[in-house]
């Protein structure tokens, strides 16, 4: 058997970073690991342990005009026609995808070549490609227990969790931080670049319906866009309030464990690597998703009592300074959420997911089981 796995992947964070935390256990395994993924990976994918990485075309194919869709099918077409050439020079033993249209052409011809494969998602909510793969594939890995539309791949379905990185594991080793009474707050804020504009924009309003003693126990690490820097900070030192502000930092499952609470969205490995370190969130769903698979996903811890949903519409700089002030009176409620959220956690997920694609691979079925 040849001992080459193609990973498919977005280029963004929450398809590239779990499908790079199952490379890096595959090769532990002896595998050589290709990626095939989208211009994207450029910023996300810097870190990824690939032998090879392939740039497959493709499109998210759009309702919004009849050439948008034909211009999106065309380019999933180029590259189905890319990726079936590819894999029948690379005859990898299965391949992998991470959802996203990116990995829809991969995918397909690996379908019709035959070569096992497994379709991942990370959400409660199965996305729109991988309902489309899910009863074409081999096998469909779930991060949740339950999850929305995997009907669709009924029969192939397997709970693995979503991988996380090496860095959210060892971050996960770190106790949650003591809070006196009376003494400092740590949070963490971050978001995609709309949760970022959204967050830039909240807090420092909702921080000057503080008293200045509650904000001096404030100690913030935030997520801002290059453009909103400068307001933000200036903001701050008028209040202030103790913070260090950066448009990316590298090290953030360090910071989320060295924090008291979190204040995100919700994407999958927002959520997932929220529970492995087991850090309490407000957690603020994207609104306008399609499947609101954020609200999901975010639903899956605020049920654990690791986290508190709000609406976007809902979370007003005075609700948030209510918040803020009952958690610096407190400081318990968090420690507890904080136990809740890591009781949720999949620390194993990547080894688990390595697992069933070896089984794949080798012609079993999802269950480990021989035969058709």
């Amino acid at each position: 058997m040849n001992r080459t796995i193609l990973l498919c992947a977005g280029g963004t964070g929450g398809h590239l970073f779990p499908a790079e935390a199952l490379a890096y256990a595959l090769k532990d395994r002896g595998w050589s690991v290709h990626l095939a993924t989208d211009h994207r990976a450029e910023t996300y994918g810097q870190n990824f342990p690939a032998d090879e990485t392939h740039i497959i075309r493709s499109a998210t194919p759009s309702v919004k005009s009849p050439k948008v869709l034909l211009a999106a099918a065309w380019s999933l077409w180029q590259g189905y026609r890319q990726s079936k050439a590819m894999l029948k020079r690379l005859r990898p033993a299965a391949v992998v995808g991470f959802g996203g249209y990116p990995t829809v052409p991969p995918l397909l011809a690996a379908v019709h070549l035959r070569i096992p494969s497994v379709a991942h998602d990370a959400n409660a909510v199965l996305g729109r490609a991988n309902r489309l793969l899910a009863s074409r594939v081999s096998a469909v890995a779930t991060s949740f227990p339950e999850v929305g539309h995997a009907d669709a791949g009924s029969g192939k379905v397997v709970q693995t969790g979503n991988p996380v990185r090496q860095m959210v594991i060892d971050a996960s080793k770190l106790p949650y931080p003591a809070q006196p009474e009376g003494g400092p707050l740590k949070l963490v804020v971050f978001g995609g670049s709309q949760g970022a504009r959204f967050f830039s924009d909240l807090l420092p309003e909702a921080l000057a319906k503080l008293d200045a003693a509650s904000r001096a126990r404030l100690s913030i690490v935030q997520q801002c866009r290059p453009e909103d820097m400068d307001r933000v900070r200036a903001a701050y030192d008028r209040l202030g309030v103790t913070a260090e502000l950066a448009s990316f930092f590298k090290d953030m499952p360090a910071r989320i464990a060295a924090s008291h609470l979190v204040v995100s969205r919700s994407g999958a490995s927002t959520v997932c690597e929220l529970a492995v370190i087991g850090r309490p969130a407000i957690m603020v769903p994207l609104p306008g998703a399609i499947d609101q698979d954020q609200s999901a996903n975010a639903l899956v811890l605020a049920r654990a009592g690791g986290g508190w949903v709000v609406p976007q519409a809902e979370l007003t700089a005075d609700r948030l300074a209510r918040e803020l002030t009952a958690f610096l009176a407190e400081p318990g409620r968090l420690a507890q959420a904080a136990a809740a959220a890591r009781s949720v956690g999949r620390p194993d997920a990547v080894e688990r997911l390595a697992d069933l694609v070896e089984r794949v691979a080798g012609g079993k079925r999802p269950d480990g089981s021989t035969g058709v």
